[in-house]
């Protein structure tokens, strides 16, 4: 793949004299896949103004190596051992607000893109979109823009134009950003115990999730819960 991002200076077709390490941006990598790590750091590290200066796989070596590295970016992943994505931006956020943070996931933007960006993310973008959605997400946020997809921006402005002031919030709105993950999974098939597997959490843990979203949701049974959790991820993946 040959994304290099190296224009020269004047605009001409020669080449711009090389960046010094030191001035290169640092840029944090947060997921739990070390094959997706590898491939991404492959693809910065070709890049003449970025160097990818750490990784981490969870929340708490995330954020360790945000004190110790200081880096000038980091992108996370939705799912990590523990905390999950959207609640790490949430604390690396407390701890260092002018930070810019890209949340880059398989997860579809329609289901935790929104949430992302008020959790104080720049940006959202799809593992799937391909190399320059994230070579672009990633010089935006280092610029301080907001990066999100044509499809999503469309989405966000259309709801805004249509919004009244008697819209009713989702009472998907009331979970947390956990009980949102497990929920989704639910939607998708998941058992309790393969949900537990998938995002590193205990069973005992994620029935504990899976009794608040019953009582924050108002289900009277699981089975309730569950048929609701089918249509509310298709309805949003096909809005």
């Amino acid at each position: 793949m040959e994304q290099d991002h190296n224009p020269a200076p004047d605009g001409s077709d020669k080449a711009a004299p090389p960046v010094s390490q030191s001035a290169k941006k640092k840029i944090l990598l947060v997921d739990d896949h070390p094959i997706f790590r590898h491939g991404l750091t492959e693809l910065l590290d070709r890049q003449v103004d970025l160097v990818v200066c750490g990784h981490a796989d969870s929340a708490p070596s995330a954020l360790e190596q945000m004190r110790k590295l200081n880096p000038d970016l980091a992108i996370l992943d939705i799912t990590l051992r523990g905390t999950n994505g959207i609640e790490l931006v949430k604390l690396m956020k407390a701890e260092s607000p002018q930070l810019p943070i890209l949340v880059l996931s398989m997860h579809d933007e329609s289901l935790y893109a929104l949430r992302a960006l008020k959790a104080g993310a720049l940006g959202y973008v799809m593992k799937a979109d391909g190399v320059q959605p994230v070579l672009d997400a990633i010089y935006r946020a280092l610029a301080g823009k907001l990066f999100v997809s044509q499809r999503l921006g469309e989405k966000l402005i259309f709801k805004a134009i249509h919004a009244s002031e008697s819209d009713s919030p989702s009472p998907v709105d009331r979970l947390s950003d956990r009980e949102l993950e497990v929920l989704v999974m639910l939607g998708r098939g998941h058992s309790t115990r393969s949900i537990a597997k998938e995002i590193n959490l205990s069973v005992k843990t994620v029935e504990t999730h899976r009794a608040h979203i019953k009582e924050k949701l108002g289900f009277s049974d699981a089975n309730e819960m569950v048929r609701f959790a089918i249509d509310w991820v298709a309805h949003q993946e096909q809005s």
